[in-house]
């Protein structure tokens, strides 16, 4: 391997900086931002690219500051972005979109930004690793665990126990707060050992439990409206976050709520079907089962018929308004065919995934959907993750 002299001049799909060599491949560079005239050394060479790692800042980008975190210097995986200030995050995210809806989704066309959310304190999921030297998170790039004193985007709740908490022979556990209720759980793997202590305050169950069929939950509140939230169903890691969602998908949904038909696909514990679904004709698809058992509680006051199914294989029924919150690989050719099949007119597409978002953003153009508003709602400062809503209306025959 060995070193090479460049200068950033673009960010890609994942965070990385974007570089070119003498000979004119393109370099993706770990820890460059673009701007910076600096040193890497070649981590990966192909025919066509190079993958390097910043070693020397030569001439800093306007865009880069110190990382406001001190474990990022101790190899801190959590936040890959902290190199960049948050202004610029929000630019070069939104710059990464749509650049990806130009290249895989064949569409010029601009993305908004929503208003800024907090960037400390924000996050309420945890996964935390259990070593010798005290909670972990795992390393930039690496399984290796890098010990921590504290987190700074965790919210203050779960940020206490990562502190003050003493968690034993357990080798990982799992912190979840609701945001809004200050509810707090713990899930300890692989069971729960005899010297963890925690806040009293802390439901606290063992992988192993759960396994046996223990239920436990906590509760969390958006939009108004109450969400019980079992151990292993997912839900946004931050309450406001959330809030965000709700009102980027009702501003993309615009005319068509409250009446007419709704078909809530990968619906999770009901956060759309509930907020914004009322007066309307509901179904909600989603696959996993505590998902499931959580939306039928959360939905039990509102008409809503859910269904235990992968998209994939979901028999669809007439809608005129599809969400659709897929995972982070997007929706692709085999979901994209019930949704067709429902003939809903509009469908607002929530994507967690830039290269995933021009992928679908191309299928749907195909498929006679047009784009008319992508907004991204930056629920993860400090990271090159992003969230996306978009309106697609089918186009007129």
């Amino acid at each position: 391997m060995h070193d090479l002299e460049l200068r950033v001049d673009d960010v890609a799909v994942g965070g990385d900086g974007i570089a070119r060599a003498d000979d004119g491949r393109v370099v993706f560079v770990h820890g460059g931002v673009p701007g910076d005239v600096l040193t890497a050394v070649v981590t990966k060479e192909e025919r066509r690219l190079l993958k390097a790692d910043a070693v020397t800042i030569r001439t800093a980008s306007d865009d880069r500051t110190v990382p406001p975190c001190p474990h990022v210097a101790d190899g801190c995986g959590g936040c890959g972005w902290q190199h960049l200030t948050v202004e610029a995050q929000r630019r070069w995210k939104q710059r990464m979109v749509e650049e990806s809806l130009r290249r895989l989704g064949r569409q010029e066309g601009s993305v908004s930004l929503a208003p800024p959310l907090p960037d400390r304190g924000f996050r309420t999921s945890l996964r935390v690793l259990v070593t010798a030297d005290g909670p972990a998170f795992r390393g930039a790039r690496s399984h290796e665990p890098v010990p921590v004193a504290s987190c700074m985007v965790a919210h203050p709740g779960l940020d206490e126990i990562v502190r003050d908490g003493r968690f034993g022979a357990a080798d990982e556990v799992t912190l979840r707060i609701g945001g809004a209720t200050g509810e707090r759980l713990a899930v300890v793997a692989p069971s729960v050992p005899d010297d963890l202590a925690l806040p009293s305050d802390v439901t606290v169950v063992g992988e192993d439990e759960l396994a046996e069929g223990r239920h436990v939950w906590f509760n969390d509140e958006v939009a108004g409206r109450r969400f019980r939230i079992s151990a292993r169903s997912f839900f946004q890691t931050r309450t406001d976050g959330a809030e965000a969602l709700v009102a980027a998908v009702r501003d993309a949904g615009a005319d068509a709520w409250g009446h007419g038909r709704l078909a809530d696909l990968y619906g999770g514990v009901g956060l759309f079907a509930s907020t914004l679904g009322e007066g309307m004709s509901t179904v909600l698809v989603e696959s996993a089962r505590s998902s499931v058992a959580d939306a039928e509680h959360n939905l039990a006051d509102r008409a809503v018929a859910v269904v235990r199914s992968s998209v994939d294989r979901w028999r669809p029924s007439p809608a005129d308004l599809v969400v659709a919150d897929p995972p982070r690989a997007g929706l692709g050719k085999a979901a994209l065919a019930p949704i067709l099949a429902t003939g809903a007119r509009r469908l607002v597409l929530v994507s967690c995934d830039a290269a995933a978002f021009g992928r679908d953003a191309g299928l749907l153009a195909d498929a006679g959907f047009e784009r008319r508003s992508t907004v991204l709602v930056d629920l993860f400062p400090h990271t090159p993750r992003v969230e996306l809503v978009s309106r697609f209306d089918r186009k007129a025959a």
